[in-house]
């Protein structure tokens, strides 16, 4: 059986395979925690940390990618631009996600230019080439890497890792950009997303949840939790909070989703060719 040490060294010497310095695309979660780790015990100071700032990333994975990078003692910058002032993105169809992630190849890529990195990397892993990912795609076509998947690892494996070598973030629930709680075709607004992240922080702060989504459906907010966990909002009074908390923002209805959390609950099924396409 492979060691998390074994597969931390794999993902080592890919970096000392392929140049330097490197940038890493660093998100504030797990995956790409690990790749900079294994870049730093590779590279040393030929490492840089960049972190999009764009809107659609909550303050909590923003806190978590400045966090890591303290961690890891790694350089690191924040490249801040708005998302929404590229209307491709605001229109919220299929592509979203390739947009945004063309956008962010863009900014990554003039970074790299600025900084005479010759390699830029991100965090996708093996299990994320199992949906339709439209960013992924866009990524690649920019060039950008990664070592994550080139050395085959999942993300049980790359978690083991994280926890063997003490990165805080080893037990951090996947997260999304904001913009993926609205439903495909409902243009992305300031309003929505930041009403949506306070409902998150206000449901997350009432009942102590793992993790939570909150589906903006117009007037109606759709709470998503994991299965387990649903069994903390058979609590009235707490429930009377979280309902006056949520309509400060501007919803008339909070539902609670008796199906859990699942990632992609807002995708389509396309009947005609059976093609689950995440939004």
């Amino acid at each position: 059986m492979v060691t998390e040490v074994e597969n931390l060294h794999q993902v080592i010497k890919w970096f000392g395979d392929n140049g330097k310095p490197v940038i890493v695309a660093l998100s504030g979660g797990v995956d790409s925690g690990v790749v900079a780790l294994a870049a730093k015990k590779a590279l040393g100071d030929d490492v840089i940390a960049v972190t999009a700032n764009y809107n659609t990333l909550s303050n909590d994975e923003l806190g978590s990618a400045k966090n890591v990078a303290r961690e890891l003692n790694i350089s690191h910058r924040i490249v801040t631009y708005d998302e929404l002032a590229n209307p491709l993105f605001v229109k919220n169809d299929r592509s979203r996600c390739y947009h945004c992630r063309t956008e962010l190849s863009s900014h990554l890529i003039e970074e790299a230019r600025k900084l005479g990195a010759n390699l830029i990397v991100d965090g996708t892993q093996i299990d994320d080439l199992r949906d339709v990912r439209p960013g992924i795609k866009a990524l690649k076509e920019h060039g950008i890497r990664s070592p994550l998947v080139e050395c085959g690892l999942n993300k049980k494996q790359i978690r083991a890792m994280a926890l063997k070598f003490g990165l805080s973030v080893f037990n951090r629930p996947s997260n999304s950009c904001l913009a993926s709680r609205i439903p495909v075709g409902i243009p992305v607004t300031y309003h929505s997303l930041k009403r949506i992240e306070n409902s998150e922080i206000a449901v997350k702060a009432v009942f102590d949840v793992s993790q939570v989504r909150v589906r903006d459906h117009g007037d109606i907010a759709r709470i998503e939790v994991p299965k387990e966990e649903l069994k903390k909002f058979f609590d009235p009074a707490k429930l009377d909070i979280l309902n006056m908390q949520i309509k400060k923002h501007g919803f008339k209805y909070v539902t609670i989703d008796i199906g859990g959390y699942s990632s992609g609950n807002l995708s389509i099924l396309d009947n005609s060719r059976g093609i689950k396409k995440p939004v």
